[in-house]
């Protein structure tokens, strides 16, 4: 019955496109392309930071963590009776992240340090209720901080300010919160309490941006008077990986856990009295708010936030001050050997990054990649910015002082002069304790820390176990030999802003998967960027609206969704400025099209997109998609289809057969990626060729999207890039026909009747 019906079921959908079938390969025969690839990166010493810093990764984390199938197949922490060893983890994250911002709680992670900006400014929006309408950012935060608010801010018509804060009128009855940073881009160290108290009188909400390591040395955000604090954990553990993924902090006071985006995870009694984990707030609150939700953040980083707390686990507090202090101690040594040659420092006060002007930035940068060594430049004011981290050793340091005109380096002689030195003065220095709880005390040698992972990891259910029938984030197999390459240096310790031709490995790969995604889903254009799937719904509505407002049709903002869609399909559509129009279903789960053509006709001058999931969350593919994308099309909107449920059609139908001009595909869902327990995901969108202009760029690489992008949605170019070698190696492995085998699979596996209202799977 089963064979039959899927015989059906593929003769009502829509073939892809006869392009060349991609051949299958063998797990040796993809990894071999892949290391081919990956010869062609360039790994050097990476002192460029920006907000991204090369780190080591205790191998008893990554042995025991990343490699372990036991932390990365589990689904998210729904089910708090399977999941207690990583809710602890992502507890221990949260009190590491609480203890070093000197906040009164941070949530389980978000997607990177830009995400956690913007969403710092909807916090400040919310908390005035809509009726403040100005953010300030500081000049001095990252770029792609700077960049990411604004285009988060300007769909809701938030206005953004970007200058010097000290020159800021705080008295402003319009300024609903401000963005500060410290070390801000120069590596410059603040104090901002007196700004902070000052804008407080004024009902103002106070965001810090900070570095976790930094502020085991100097004040803390939260000693500074901070509500929200922001930043990433990036350093403490995970690889570079070309950009991501890197799990975001985001810590802040009492007042305003109501309003936070994330998981929270908070501890409770069960029923017996003996004490629980579980997630206190949780993403899903969007699924009950829907159109009401202040955010769309649905995946955390909560594999890469577990690495981070364990290296906290393993470090303690003492090490990680010793961390910071062997870090402080060699940059003072590369500034005090600068200023002997004459350069003058830009910043006087610094924690890991200096910032200097130079005639020539451009040739020393050159000459110290020459080198090995990779420094920034900022190439309009020809200023040099280096970042020391726990990697760098006096060698380097040695070579860009060579580099830098200085003949005959004497380190310990710089060593005794830098002694003398105080970049971090009193009233910068940290007083406040932190890290104190027992779990960053206990498990300092990798024996104990080793046993703790394992003690944890036996509380919790994942794919070793058996499947995970829950909800629409569908399981599927994690081949062991797509998981290989993120530990391969060639990937795994590019910088996001290395040189293109260090890169060019990376490059190649992004292109393939580019067009197997489009070729599979009948697409014309792609982009990796979005780092998770409710991102990639944000990013595919902001191109529909760029596309609209290049018509000149500013007024389409309705978007219709039905009730059958993902949860976060109507947050994604209010954080891009549309009016959410409900549209009903039947009551065996098929849209109701007399609902729908009233709604399309009553909206017609407005309309903007039908945004719907396909298949369904109600596991329908609905026979009347065509007619409905038809409808709207001929009404003026747009056409957006959720491919989180993309794995019961793939390789049968795709988005350009049903009519749909744009989809974000779950990477982690369909194409291998793991879900982490809840986290690390991938949600690119294709769009058809009429979009490809609107597609997201990127602050240092404006390259990357379309010739009229709306702006960026992730901190780096491609996203999280180094976990994109999973689902190319997937595609390679299956080839054409092997994608097509895996759809039927799941479709024979539901088991269920040929005939049913809609197309059931």
């Amino acid at each position: 019955m089963c064979l039959k019906w899927l015989q059906v079921y593929s003769q009502r959908m829509f073939f892809a496109r006869k392009s060349a079938p991609v051949p299958a390969v063998s797990e040796s025969a993809a990894l071999d392309r892949l290391r081919d690839l990956s010869r062609k990166n360039k790994v050097v010493k990476n002192m460029i930071g920006q907000g991204f810093y090369e780190c080591i990764v205790p191998p008893v984390i990554l042995r025991n963590v990343l490699e372990n199938p036991m932390w990365y197949t589990p689904y998210t922490p729904y089910q708090a009776e399977i999941s207690q060893g990583r809710l602890e983890s992502l507890l221990n994250f949260q009190t590491m992240v609480a203890g070093l911002t000197k906040m009164d709680y941070a949530n389980a992670s978000l997607l990177d340090h830009a995400t956690a900006s913007a969403e710092a400014m909807y916090l400040c929006f919310s908390h005035h209720r809509q009726k403040r309408n100005t953010f300030f950012v500081s000049k001095d935060a990252f770029a792609t901080t700077v960049e990411m608010v604004k285009t988060r801010a300007a769909p809701l018509n938030i206005n953004i300010v970007v200058g010097d804060v000290n020159e800021l009128d705080l008295t402003n009855p319009d300024l609903s919160g401000i963005l500060v940073q410290s070390p801000d881009m120069k590596g410059e160290i603040h104090d901002f309490a007196a700004i902070f108290a000052k804008a407080k009188e004024h009902g103002v909400v106070c965001c810090c941006g900070t570095d976790l390591l930094a502020d085991t040395l100097i004040k803390a955000p939260g000693d500074m008077g901070a509500d929200v604090v922001v930043g990433s954990a990036q350093r403490l553990g995970t690889p570079l990986g070309y950009g991501g993924p890197h799990a975001g902090i985001f810590a802040f006071r009492d007042e305003f856990k109501r309003i936070t985006p994330g998981r929270i995870v908070g501890i409770s009694r069960d029923s017996s009295g003996e004490m629980s984990i579980r997630m206190a707030l949780q993403t899903r609150e969007q699924h009950i708010k829907r159109e009401r939700a202040t955010s769309n953040i649905c995946t955390a980083q909560a594999l890469l936030a577990n690495m981070n707390a364990f290296y906290g686990v393993y470090h303690g507090p003492e090490g990680m001050k010793q961390l910071a202090t062997q870090i402080h101690s060699l940059t003072k040594v590369l500034a005090v050997g600068l200023e002997s040659l004459g350069i003058k420092l830009i910043n006087k006060t610094y924690f890991d990054t200096i910032t200097f002007a130079l005639p020539n930035a451009a040739e020393y940068a050159k000459g110290c990649e020459a080198r090995g060594i990779n420094v920034f430049v900022n190439k309009t004011d020809d200023m040099v910015s280096i970042s020391v981290d726990e990697t760098t050793t006096e060698t380097h340091i040695k070579t860009l002082l060579e580099e830098a005109g200085m003949p005959s380096v004497n380190v310990p002689a710089l060593s005794k002069v830098a002694d003398t030195a105080t970049p971090i003065p009193s009233h910068l220095a940290r007083t406040s304790t932190f890290m104190q709880e027992a779990v960053f005390s206990s498990y300092q040698s990798e024996t104990e820390l080793m046993r703790y992972i394992q003690r944890l990891q036996r509380k919790d259910y994942g794919l070793t176990h058996g499947m995970i029938p829950l909800g629409s984030c569908t399981m599927k197999l994690n081949p062991a030999a797509s998981m290989r390459p993120l530990t391969w240096p060639e990937f795994n310790s590019i910088h996001p802003y290395a040189p293109a031709h260090q890169t060019q490995g990376y490059h190649e790969m992004l292109t393939e998967l580019e067009k197997w995604l489009c070729d599979v889903t009948g697409m014309a254009a792609c982009s990796l960027q979005p780092n998770s799937g409710a991102n990639g719904e944000y990013t595919g509505l902001r191109a529909i609206q760029a596309y609209h407002e290049s018509k000149g049709d500013k007024g389409r903002k309705v978007c219709l969704i039905p009730t059958s869609a993902h949860g976060t399909n109507p947050a994604s559509a209010v954080l891009a400025g549309l009016k959410v129009v409900t549209v009903k279903c039947t009551d065996d789960g098929r849209v109701d099209m007399a609902d729908f053509e009233s709604k399309c006709k009553k909206h017609a001058k407005e309309l903007s997109c039908l945004m719907i999931t396909y298949p369904s969350t109600y596991g329908l593919c609905d026979q009347d998609i065509s007619r409905m994308t038809s409808l709207v099309h001929e009404h003026g909107g747009q056409c957006y289809i959720d491919g989180a449920n993309f794995n019961a059609v793939a390789g049968f139908s795709g988005p350009a057969f049903i009519g749909g001009d744009v989809m974000h595909l779950n990477l982690h869902k369909t194409f291998s990626i793991p879900h982490g327990g809840g986290g690390p995901g991938a949600g690119p969108i294709v769009v058809r060729q009429h979009l490809a202009p609107f597609l997201p760029n990127s602050a240092y690489d404006p390259s990357v999207g379309g010739k009229s992008s709306f702006g960026q949605v992730s901190q780096a170019a491609y996203g999280s890039a180094s976990i994109l070698t999973i689902p190319y190696t997937l595609f390679q492995m299956l080839g054409t026909q092997g994608v097509k085998t895996c759809t039927a699979y799941a479709v024979l596996n539901r088991q269920l009747p040929q005939e049913a209202a809609g197309t059931a799977l």
